[in-house]
């Protein structure tokens, strides 16, 4: 092919390519190739159109052969770099720069702009690859390539700082080589040189970045210099040349005169710059001025953190030994420590061996010790540091003679070091008294030492010790110790030391001074010493607010300190904060527990505060350990403090024993120290104090000697008058240690009128009342001679002149006419503020009749002393002087203040004759008084403290025996009431006598002592009618009726109104009654209600009578009249409602029962009562409403305590008879009901007997679902716990027939048929008569009988007998049910239904309407068996509709209603009847009918669906599948014999058996 052919076959091929058909393309090229296998263009195209194929491995090939034919050429060049580009391959990536390059090359002399581009692309690569010298030699040729166009020089400028930016930021990243920091130091260069105007902003900018840039290059120090120098002469006020200058002279160790010219000028620029301090603190350290390079370093570093830095300071801080200071800048400047074991070859370097051994002593380990230093010396005989090293450790194990050789010849081996002559004299020092005042050796080797090294403090610390303690200089002695303070701060024993001489010498500013100098150094937590100093001058100077900050402060730096605590709490004291106070003092007292400081003072404390008790703990707890005088007097203080409180509560009792032990104490201090008048003074309050006691209560047991007796001597029991004879001796010889303090005179005085009024002193006695008294007087002379202004002197005064008759000041009050002159008088001796003084002056006004006046001073006294009882007490008695509403309501607050013996007595005399008034039960007064202020309680109370001091004082103990009456208080009661009668029999006084007897007869009656009741009331005159009533009660409850009857007619003679008259008549009549004679009984009461003024309580005996004969006419007639009397009230409504459905039951109306109940509970809801009787009426009368009767008696039981402990028995029946047990619900059951009723009535046998049923029905449910009972063997302890308790003898019988009956039923139940047996032949054995028992024994054998033999006909003997048994219980409906099931089960169908019809009939002869119901069902149940079994006849149809209608008309009953239905559903399964009736029960509200009944009547209604082929049995299953049959298990045992013969495999054995 000719060179046409192969242009044709190019020009094809860049068609090709054109259009895109670049295999076209490739095959021209091809065919080319053949022809000539050089061709530059072919090779391109291929390159070209494989690399448009994506064939990078032959479109490469194809441009590397182009290359190789023409390496000058571009196109190749550009088809490799669109190729390389284009295409993410690393081999490729590797070759673009060079192909870059080649282009860089090619197109410098062809094209500019697009060698511009390629050399972007390739500053791009190398920047990227991080190929730095390849960039500055890229970027240099680029600046050539500009600068040979002569371009701008702005352009210029640009590229050069470009340059400078890139290469700048290759330094920072480490990347450069020594040429290419050169290329970069010409970047700078040549940028700077092109820059105008100099000086500039951008000048400045460019030379600080290359300052910047020349302090990165170690090697370029000249040029640092010269840039830094060049740019401070352009710009002097900049810092940054010097930080760099200083930065390289800091890191090159120059410390020349142009490094400290460099840093002073550095810091006149900056003088915070931590630069400038670094380089002046380390010139410092060089020059040997440490203190000055430790401040000036610290504060560089803070500036600029610097391990030279923090070294250089460690180094000064080590020269000043500081060595906490310096182990902190080594770890701040990351100089780690490590082991010396851990450094190869230690033992060549003897420093490291010694401070290892140094390290061992540390550590405790001597031997180790003196093991490196036997080898230090070993090494070197003479090296200083392993003498001393054996020093240290022979000093450890106190041998101090060899300590001292070996210092002394490290001293001699090194005389310069300052430390080893320290160490010597510390040695000295430690010695002894002796080597301490040798100047030739401790002295002298300290001097020595702070010559050779005057930074060490403890030698100067040391200093200090000799002049103050050996030299008695403290001159010297603070000077030492201020130096030492100086050089080391932390030396916190040498500043405490400076301070306190300072403050002993008097220098309190330089103190304070210094104080506050280290406060203000002090970081948080530290600086102990001085916060406790400081806190404790403002303690001593009276600022208790800044010591207690000073101290809070000094806990802050040392919590454990207890001397602190203590400090702290006595500052809280002097500020009056008590409760901090406490609270320090409890702190310094648990970190010491040996201190009894704190404990004391914790103890004052709580005396200040008034909890006497805890205070007498604290004080116990002292003396205890030691005799602590101040201890043992606020013991007595305190005890003494609490026998008054007792007092004033009259707790005579108590209060003696406390004043007996405040005697003691304080006799105990006296006897240690007998010169202090504060504690014969307290002796002499603590003897004083029985004053107020009752004579009988005051018998005090003192020491013998205060007693005045021999030492040995039993210590003497004395009595009132003793013991106050002893206070006096012990004021007197108070008197006797300090005769000018006028409160001792007035105590005196005090006790002397207290011995004047005690009943035993006569005045031909030698300590006559009139001899006393002006004794007293004369006391209270000198007092006021001594203080005149102390109101209580003048007032004690005034009373004892009164008491010795002297009238001067009574006729100045009494006669003045004026109530403004009396007072003019009464304020030149008296303060206007004293509330005694007034309340004494109206009580002489009081005294003297003066109502007016009394009234205008109590009301004085009042408004300046609310509080004070007294004034309080004489405006109640003027209220009931002048008749006052008031009155009582002035005497009972007089009680709320304090126990006073007049208020209590007045306001208990008010309370009972308030209750004595019959008349006022009605009126607002009496709610108010009586009922709204629980006056009743309060006057009780109170009563019960004056009765308790004042003994002798027969009206206040009949009134507490009357309020005890009223608060059913019987024992109490009858205790105070014999009391009145003990003490008016020793009186003259027969009318209050009779009254105390009658009283006391009555409570003796209460109490159910008759005959000593009828001992008492035949010993009073028997002329009033109460003693005659009361007498005749005493007898009738005695048993002698007839002297009863005859008491009570001579009260008829002596009864004056017509409704004494008939209650005396209606207690006849049940007198007559009682003794059967019941037409005399109604002659009485029908007599009673003729009367003019009827009382409802006969018309309710008649209506009792007629219940109790069942003469329902009488009994409703009597009901009427007395519902006519209209709505009563209490225990009435209560009478009338029993009454009401006792009537309705016996006229069979059992529906009405309930419904009666309820309507009371409605118009009554207050009434707990009503709500306890209908919850006891619900379950016999109405028992499907058995849960709305637990309610009732649970509300009964929330309303009133009285009523609930009987309704909660109650309630527990209900929850029985609703079958509420625990798998039902875990929290409300009958167990925890009747363990409820239990706890709270223990005594009641009808609790236990619920107890009992309750777990039986527990058990039941256990045994009918399957799992083992939980309560086992609890019959028999139950049964024997019914029987001890007291039963009325009535019920004695049937109660423990029950519970018989109940154990053995249980004991069967549980498979014990032997136990029962042998229970029953127990019970036998006590009672062998009994029929219950026999009955229970004859149950048992026969169940056993049956159970061994199943299937067994029994004989008739054997039925004959059981026959007897029932009949020896002709009322036992449950005999009789019982004797229907056995027939029932020998197939004696008509024995069994005459078995039922009699329990019918004793039930409907008993009013036992339960029952009627059970034996109604039980005969319906017994006739559905034939019926369903298929037996011919209507006899058994007939009997089950009778059966149940009787039921239904006795009440609803969902079992009836099931009964009937099943019927219906045998005789006429299809009908439509048969479906209403089965969907009557199945589709009624599901709380109406038991579920069990559901479950079986929708089981019928199943089947009579699916025989008529009905598609509502689709319907019926989706309902009936709501219905929980697990359900089914919990009920009674009559619904689940139902199921069991309505099943249909029980219908077939049935049939099977009763058609044979």
């Amino acid at each position: 092919m000719s060179s046409k052919e192969v242009k044709t076959a190019l020009k094809s091929a860049r068609e090709a390519i054109k259009n895109k058909e670049f295999k076209e393309a490739l095959k021209h090229c091809k065919a080319v190739l053949k022809l000539e296998k050089n061709n530059y263009n072919a090779w391109v195209f291929i390159g070209l159109a494989a690399s448009e194929l994506e064939q990078p491995d032959q479109s490469q090939t194809a441009y590397k052969k182009a290359v190789e034919l023409e390496p000058e050429q571009l196109l190749a060049w550009q088809g490799l770099a669109n190729l390389y580009e284009k295409t993410d391959q690393w081999d490729f990536k590797v070759e673009l720069p060079d192909i870059y390059q080649k282009l860089v090359d090619l197109y410098a002399c062809s094209d500019k702009t697009k060698c511009y581009e390629m050399i972007k692309k390739l500053s791009d690569v190398y920047q990227s690859d991080k190929e730095y010298l390849k960039l500055a030699k890229l970027w240099r040729q680029l600046l050539q390539l500009k600068e040979e166009e002569s371009v701008d020089k702005k352009e210029l400028l640009q590229l050069w700082q470009q340059m400078t930016q890139l290469l700048s930021d290759c330094l920072k990243e480490g990347g450069q080589d020594q040429e290419t920091q050169q290329h970069l130091i010409t970047a700078f260069e040549k940028a700077m040189v092109l820059m105008d105007p100099v000086p500039g902003e951008e000048h400045k900018k460019v030379s600080a970045d290359y300052v910047k840039c020349l302090s990165n290059l170690p090697q370029e120090e000249v040029k640092i210099k010269e840039a830094c120098e060049s740019m401070l002469t352009l710009y002097p006020d900049q810092s940054y040349p010097l930080e760099v200058l200083c930065s390289h002279y800091l890191r090159k160790g120059v410390h020349n005169e142009d490094a400290l010219s460099c840093f002073s000028r550095l810091l006149a620029l900056d003088p915070n710059s931590g630069l400038g301090h670094l380089g002046l603190g380390t010139k410092a350290l060089q020059e040997g001025r440490y203190k000055d390079a430790i401040k000036d370093l610290a504060q560089g570093l803070k500036k600029k953190s610097s391990s030279t830095g923090w070294y250089s300071l460690a180094e000064a801080q080590l020269k000043m030994h500081r060595y906490s200071d310096c182990a902190l800048s080594c770890s701040q400047g990351g100089c780690y420590l490590l082991y010396i074991t851990l450094i190869p070859d230690a033992g060549k370097y003897p420093v490291l061996m010694a401070l290892k051994g140094r390290a061992y002593l540390n550590k405790g380990q001597v031997e180790q010790a003196l093991k490196e230093s036997s080898e230090l010396l070993a090494s070197d005989p003479k090296l200083a540091q392993g003498f001393v090293l054996r020093g240290l450790a022979q000093l450890a194990q106190e041998q101090q003679e060899l300590a001292e050789e070996s210092f002394l010849m490290a001293t001699s081996l090194s005389p310069d070091s300052g430390e080893y002559f320290f160490l010597l004299g510390k040695l000295y020092w430690d010695m002894g008294e002796e080597t301490r005042k040798d100047r030739t050796k401790a002295h002298t080797h300290f001097l020595k030492a702070a010559k050779l090294d005057p930074h060490l403090g403890c030698v100067f610390r040391y200093l200090g010790h000799y002049y103050r303690e050996v030299a008695s200089d403290p001159g010297r002695a603070r000077g030492c110790y201020k130096k030492a303070f100086e050089l080391d701060d932390d030396d916190a024993e040498s500043g405490a030391a400076s301070v306190d001489l300072s403050m002993e010498q008097g220098h309190m500013a330089a103190a304070l001074a210094s104080l506050q100098s280290v406060i203000e150094k002090a970081t948080p937590g530290s600086a102990k010493w001085a916060w406790m100093r400081r806190g404790l001058y403002h303690l001593k100077v009276g600022e208790h607010q800044q010591a207690t900050a000073d101290l809070q402060a000094a806990l802050r730096a040392d919590p454990e300190d207890w001397v602190c605590w203590e400090c702290l709490g006595e500052a809280y004291l002097n500020r009056h904060s008590f409760t901090a106070a406490l609270k320090a003092f409890s702190k310094a007292h648990q970190l010491q527990p040996s201190s009894i400081y704190s404990v004391y003072q914790a103890a004052a404390i709580k005396q200040t505060l008034g909890k006497f008790k805890e205070a007498v703990a604290e004080y116990l707890q002292i003396t205890a350990q030691q005799d602590y005088v101040p201890a043992l007097k606020g013991l007595g203080e305190c005890q003494l403090a609490l026998a008054k409180s007792l007092m004033e509560d009259c707790r005579d009792g108590g209060a003696i024993d406390l004043i007996q032990q405040a005697i003691q104490n304080l006799y105990r201090a006296v006897t240690l120290r007998p010169d202090l008048s504060c504690l014969w003074k307290l002796l002499g309050d603590a003897c004083t104090a029985v004053s107020t006691v009752s004579p009988n209560r005051a018998q005090v047991v003192v020491p013998a000697e205060l007693a005045g007796l021999h030492p040995n001597t039993q210590n003497p029991t004395l009595n009132k008058a003793q013991a106050l004879k002893v206070g006096e001796r012990c004021y007197a010889r108070a008197l006797k240690l300090m005769s000018e303090v006028p409160s001792l005179w007035y105590d005196l005085g005090l006790n002397l009128y207290h011995q004047s009024r005690l009943p035993s002193i006569t005045e031909e006695d030698q300590n006559s009342p009139s001899l006393l008294l002006e004794k007293a007087q004369l006391c209270l002379k000198k007092a006021i001679m001594k203080d005149s202004g102390n109101y209580c002197y003048w007032n004690a005064l005034g009373v004892i002149s009164m008491s010795k008759g002297n009238t001067l000041y009574m006729s100045l009050f009494v006669f003045s006419p004026n109530l403004c002159v009396v007072l003019n008088f009464f304020f030149l001796y008296i303060p206007s503020q004293n509330v005694t003084a007034w309340t004494n002056l109206g009580t002489l006004y009081l005294k003297k009749d003066n109502i007016e006046l009394a009234h205008e001073a109590f009301k004085i006294a009042q408004s300046l002393e609310p509080l004070y009882v007294n004034c309080w007490i004489g405006q109640a008695l003027i209220a009931e002087r002048v008749g006052s509403y008031d009155t009582m309501d002035l005497f009972r607050h007089t009680t709320e203040l304090s126990t006073h013996i007049e208020g209590v007595k007045g306001y208990a005399f008010w309370v009972c004759s308030t209750l004595l008034d019959k008349n006022n039960r009605d009126s607002e007064l009496y709610r108010y008084n009586i009922v709204q202020m629980n006056a009743i309680s309060a006057a009780q109370v109170a009563l019960s403290k004056y009765t308790e001091r004042i003994q002798s004082d027969p009206d206040a103990f009949i009134m507490l025996g009357f309020l005890n009456e009223h608060l059913q208080l019987k024992r109490q009661a009858l205790h105070a009431y014999q009391r009145a009668v003990e003490l008016l029999q020793s009186m003259t006084s027969t009318e209050e006598l009779a009254f105390a007897l009658g009283s006391y007869g009555r409570a003796l009656c209460t109490s159910g002592q008759w005959e000593e009741a009828v001992r008492v009331y035949n010993s009073t005159p028997l002329q009033e009618l109460s003693d005659l009533v009361g007498l005749a009660l005493a007898y009738c409850r005695a048993g002698l009726i007839s002297e009863s009857i005859n008491a009570y007619e001579r009260a008829l003679a002596v009864a004056s109104s017509e409704k004494e008259k008939a209650y005396i008549l209606t207690a006849l009549a049940l007198l007559q009654h009682r003794q059967g004679n019941l037409d005399p009984a109604k002659t009485l009461l029908f007599k009673c209600s003729m009367l003019k003024e009827p009382i409802s309580e006969s018309l309710l005996c008649l209506c009792a009578l007629g219940l109790v004969h069942n003469d329902a006419t009488l009994a409703a007639a009597a009901l009427s009249e007395l519902l006519k009397r209209g709505p009563g009230s209490g225990n009435v409504v209560e009478q009338r409602c029993l009454l009401t459905c006792t009537l309705l039951a016996l006229q069979g109306n059992y529906s009405a029962v309930q419904r009666e109940a309820s309507r009371a509970v409605h118009s009554n809801p207050g009434n707990p009562s009503l709500w306890a009787l209908l919850s006891r009426l619900v379950p016999q009368y109405h028992p499907r409403k058995a849960n709305g009767g637990a309610m009732a008696g649970q509300v009964a039981c929330l309303a009133s305590m009285t009523q609930g402990k009987r309704a909660l028995l109650h309630s527990g029946l209900n929850q029985l008879a609703n079958g509420r047990h625990s798998g039902e619900d875990s929290h409300r059951n009958a167990l925890k009901t009747m363990q409820r009723a239990v706890l709270l009535c223990p005594d009641d046998p009808a609790t236990w007997a619920g107890l009992m049923a309750a777990c039986h029905t527990e058990n039941t449910s256990c045994y009918l679902s399957g799992s083992a009972p939980r309560i086992q063997g609890l019959e028999q302890t139950l049964m024997s716990i019914v029987s001890e308790k007291g039963i009325e003898r009535p019920l004695v019988q049937t109660l423990e027939g029950w519970v018989l009956q109940q154990a053995v039923t249980g004991l069967m139940l549980g498979g014990q048929l032997e136990q029962a047996e042998a229970l029953c032949s127990q019970v036998l054995n006590v009672s062998p008569e009994h029929p219950a028992v026999m009955l229970s024994l004859t149950q048992v054998q026969c169940h056993h009988l049956l159970v061994a033999n199943t299937g067994a006909v029994l004989p008739d003997s054997v039925l004959d007998q059981l026959n007897k048994t029932v009949m020896m219980n002709p009322t036992n409906v449950g005999a009789w049910h019982w004797l229907a099931e056995v027939y029932r089960s020998q197939g004696l169908l008509v024995q069994a239904v005459m078995a039922y019809k009699q329990s019918l009939q004793i039930a409907s002869q008993l009013g036992l309407h339960s029952s009627q119901v059970a034996s109604l069902l039980r005969l319906a149940l017994l006739a559905l068996g034939p019926c369903m079994a298929g037996i011919p006849g209507n006899d058994w149809t007939d009997l089950i509709l009778e059966a149940t209608t009787e039921v239904l008309k006795l009440g609803s009953s969902p079992m009836a209603l099931l009964f009937q239905a099943l019927l219906q559903y045998v005789t006429k399964m299809a009908a439509r009847e048969t479906r209403r009736l089965l969907e009557r029960l199945v589709y009624a509200p599901s709380q109406d009918i038991p579920v069990t009944v559901v479950q079986v009547a929708g089981w019928y209604l199943l089947r009579h669906l699916h025989a008529k082929n009905d598609q509502e049995l689709i319907n019926v299953s989706t309902q009936l599948s709501h219905v929980h049959y697990s359900v089914f298990f919990w009920f009674n045992i009559h619904n689940i014999k139902c199921i069991f013969l309505t099943s249909t495999c029980v219908e077939a054995a049935i049939s099977h058996k009763w058609r044979n």
